[in-house]
């Protein structure tokens, strides 16, 4: 089949592995299709955590025995070891596929490669690495998960051009409406900016931030996408102290979807918050400052199978999130605005790398636009452990 079918097909599996965001997650996103010599789709299949078969099985209970001699389309490795369904590289063999074309490998230890040779001894013509960029983007937080049991973690923030996060802080008498974002009330970034940060909530497992970002904004964090997932976004407050207020919007809808991470804290103040059914965890704290420690945070956080999570809140906590090496990816926003002065908000406090060669080096990195602002999204390291 020529390259431009090869590649037309493989975009189609990858569209339905696309449907899969936000409900597989431990799980990849998979997408697979079933293709007949004569270029018909014979079945068609995404998977979802839910509903427990993966994409290639629910792709042959579509087709029947239109099956047999077909070519699959899939932008992962079919699995080769029992987990909670059989290996799907045996269904393969049983349904008399003929060739499988895959976009990538499975990171996954147990599977790397050995769907490839079990295909292989049994007849099956494999092909791979067509469209391999964009189906490692995909499952990229599960590639980092399965391979180090900890998440993918990404930096978000929106700033001026200037760098600044906020304002300076305002006169208490101001104004300020819940969640604005910035300590004088106002958005720096614009709606489609905003509408985006959405999409990038629903695609990831939590959403964390500091204490301080819920004491100045009193957001609520939530995924307001409209698009349906598996398990509501976990919102993780770093606190060491338990500062959290009762009265925020953060504790008056938690809904067993609030994680609330201390290093110091009174039993009384975490009854409180437990009472409001707010899950409260100590976590081991940084020996400088007292603050926990993020490389613990993200341990946790990965025994609780999350795969992935948007740091997006506040300078101390980014600064931490940097200087505890465990940001994986940048995602910034930016506005035509320059805020300029001391006193405003800086993208990260601390005391900062000390010399050029310490800073974090973003690569692979890409730029989005939403009307007059834009995006920087890169890696600062690659979540398949490449180097």
């Amino acid at each position: 089949m020529p390259a431009s079918n090869e590649e037309f097909f493989l975009r189609y599996a990858l569209d339905l592995a696309r449907q899969g965001v936000g409900l597989t997650s431990p799980n990849p996103n998979v997408g697979a299709a079933l293709v007949d010599d004569e270029g018909n789709v014979v079945g068609a299949g995404s998977h979802t955590y839910e509903g427990r078969k993966h994409a290639e099985v629910l792709a042959i209970e579509q087709a029947g025995e239109k099956a047999r001699g077909s070519t699959l389309y899939i932008n992962l490795e079919p699995c080769s070891h029992q987990g909670r369904t059989p290996p799907c590289a045996n269904a393969v063999i049983g349904a008399g596929i003929r060739r499988v074309v895959a976009c990538m490998p499975d990171p996954n230890p147990a599977v790397s490669g050995n769907g490839f040779k079990l295909l292989r001894a049994a007849g099956v013509t494999v092909a791979t690495g067509i469209l391999e960029e964009e189906a490692r983007k995909l499952n990229e937080a599960f590639a980092k998960y399965i391979t180090t049991g900890t998440p993918l973690i990404i930096l978000k923030a929106a700033m001026t051009l200037d760098g600044k996060i906020a304002p300076p802080p305002a006169d208490p008498g101001l104004p300020k409406p819940p969640g604005a974002g910035g300590s004088t009330g106002g958005w720096i970034t614009s709606e489609a900016a905003r509408t985006h940060v959405q999409q990038l909530r629903h695609e990831n497992d939590a959403i964390m931030v500091g204490v301080g970002t819920v004491t100045t904004d009193d957001p609520l964090l939530t995924d307001r996408s409209g698009l349906p997932r598996r398990r509501p976004l976990l919102r993780v407050v770093v606190d060491s102290h338990l500062r959290l207020p009762l009265e925020s919007r953060l504790v008056q809808t938690a809904q067993n979807d609030v994680l609330v991470l201390c290093s110091f804290a009174e039993e009384s103040k975490k009854k409180k918050l437990r009472d409001h059914g707010i899950r409260v965890e100590q976590v081991p704290y940084a020996s400088t400052d007292g603050r926990p420690d993020m490389r613990g945070v993200a341990k946790l956080l990965g025994e609780l199978e999350i795969t992935s999570v948007v740091v997006e809140g506040g300078a101390m906590i980014n600064w931490a999130a940097l200087a505890s090496d465990v940001v994986d990816k940048v995602f910034l926003y930016y506005a035509p605005k320059i805020l300029a002065g001391t006193g405003s908000v800086p993208f990260a406090a601390g005391p900062g790398f000390k010399r050029v060669s310490d800073a974090a080096y973003v690569k692979s990195f890409q730029i989005h636009r939403f009307g007059e602002d834009f995006a920087v999204e890169g890696y600062l390291r690659d979540p398949y452990g490449n180097h």
